[in-house]
């Protein structure tokens, strides 16, 4: 049991339908669906409205020419770890293919794990109608089957209640251990390309191999939500974080198959849903093209954003080894790399910059404080008077470039919310104020105010609307 939930944990062969089960009770499409087996690889959870914990598993004997052996054992592993949080086991199987070799051996691991089990026939489309595998499931000995059609929804209702008389007695022998109980956790996320060590970075934070962690890119495919508490050797509280490890999104033009695309809606929705996102990149490659874009999607959603640069005990190993002659130091080193980072990310002006090693793991520390003083950072109340004196300064060290021979221009600001910042900017016209010397603002802003890595947004309040153009300003 985890947090105090009861926790059921849905398990069985490749290509039965978990997954579309596991979206059903959840009644959300958290895990990708598809035809393809093996899809589901990491350990997915839900919180079910019914107050119980819910996980989806990846396939029990997997093997095929597209996954490799590694791969394969790791989400076994996956599987066993679920099947050891769980109080009840979903015991899922193909309802109109029958019983199959495979299923008896996993009916047999789940029988000596002495857990509650439910065995699901799913696919079970035609409603009142039993499925043709019913007969020969009685045969397992694990109790009357449940005929569920998850694309339909047939039998859910059965399913539900079978659940709630096992979960249910759970949870009145468990004292109720809830969020709202204690501190809030910090719901953070690791985004990047395939194969910049985001799993592993997760890892390292959970001193453990949770996450599956492998050199071929792609291994990630589905948003994992994990909560954990990181104690500092300094001493003090813990402090509480909920990690998303998300998949590896590629650029859309990319996308090989169904199975990406969703990869990447469900890696986008972890960014939406995230308060501090971490960006993860290869101290290797830099920046390139689509950690630009990928960070871009970051900023788009006015997320707080923090750069992290993984695999840095390969640039020490190569300052060691004499491979960069031309600085003097470590220190030369990264604050050269931490210019060029800033020009390519000049969209996200002040996020700061880490450099740490999964595996290695130093730095990780650091890497969790800095995004607690950045949570903090985001709920300032900038005061109006030095606000307002911070822009006329701004405006007066750099004026504005002149549009239609006039230059845009600030009567007043106000901070009006925060998470993003918003800055209300009362204006001559709003159409004079180009991208430009907007990001020169908030830069300046974030540099003044300290708040590096914290969204901003400037809302405009004009005088005139555009000459020529008609209807009102901003």
């Amino acid at each position: 049991m985890t947090g105090g939930r009861p926790v059921a944990a849905i398990v069985g062969r490749p290509n039965v339908g978990k997954s579309r089960l596991f979206n059903r009770l959840a009644r959300r499409r958290l895990a990708i669906v598809h035809d393809e087996p093996g899809i589901t690889r990491d350990v997915v959870p839900a919180d079910l409205p019914e107050g119980w914990q819910l996980l989806d598993t990846g396939g029990l004997g997997l093997s095929d020419a597209n996954t490799p052996a590694a791969i394969a054992a790791a989400v076994e592993t996956q599987v066993e770890f679920a099947i050891g949080a769980a109080d009840l086991i979903l015991f899922v199987l193909d309802g109109r293919a029958g019983l199959a070799p495979l299923d008896r051996e996993v009916a047999l691991r789940l029988r000596a794990g002495g857990k509650p089990v439910l065995i699901i026939l799913n696919k079970a489309d035609q409603r009142d109608a039993l499925p043709p595998g019913y007969a020969e499931t009685c045969e397992l000995g694990m109790g009357d089957p449940i005929a569920v059609s998850a694309e339909h929804g047939h039998g859910e209702s059965e399913l539900r209640a079978r659940m709630a008389v096992i979960l249910n007695r759970i949870q009145t022998n468990v004292v109720e251990e809830t969020e709202s109980a204690g501190p809030k956790r910090l719901k953070i996320a690791f985004i990047g390309r395939p194969n910049v060590g985001k799993s592993s970075l997760g890892n390292r934070l959970l001193r453990s191999e949770r996450l599956i962690v492998s050199d071929v890119p792609g291994t990630t495919r589905d948003a994992v939500e994990l909560d954990f508490d990181y104690r500092s050797s300094r001493g003090g509280e813990p402090l509480r974080f909920r990690l998303v490890d998300t998949a590896g999104i590629r650029a859309s033009a990319k996308l090989g198959s169904p199975v990406e695309y969703f990869s990447r809606v469900r890696s986008l929705r972890a960014i939406e849903e995230a308060e501090v996102v971490f960006l993860v990149l290869d101290a290797t490659e830099g920046a390139n093209k689509q950690d630009k874009a990928i960070a871009g999607e970051a900023v788009k959603r006015a997320k707080p954003l923090i750069i992290v640069v993984n695999k840095w005990d390969l640039a020490r190993q190569a300052l060691r080894e004499g491979q960069l002659p031309q600085y003097a130091s470590e220190a030369a080193f990264r604050k050269e790399f931490s210019a060029v980072l800033e020009h390519s990310l000049f969209f996200a002006p002040g996020s700061p910059i880490l450099f740490v090693s999964a595996l290695e793991g130093f730095s990780i520390g650091r890497l969790l404080r800095e995004a607690v003083r950045l949570d903090k950072r985001l709920d300032q109340t900038l005061p109006t008077g030095r606000l307002n004196a911070v822009i006329q300064r701004l405006t007066e060290s750099r004026p504005p470039p002149r549009v239609g021979g006039k230059r845009f221009r600030v009567y007043y600001s106000v901070q009006t919310g925060n998470r993003p910042f918003r800055i209300r900017l009362f204006c001559n016209q709003t159409f004079r104020l180009g991208d430009a010397y907007r990001r020169y603002l908030e830069s300046g802003l974030v540099r003044e105010f300290d708040l590096e890595g914290c969204p901003m947004h400037f809302e405009l309040r004009g005088k005139e609307s555009r000459p020529g153009m008609g209807g009102k300003a901003e």
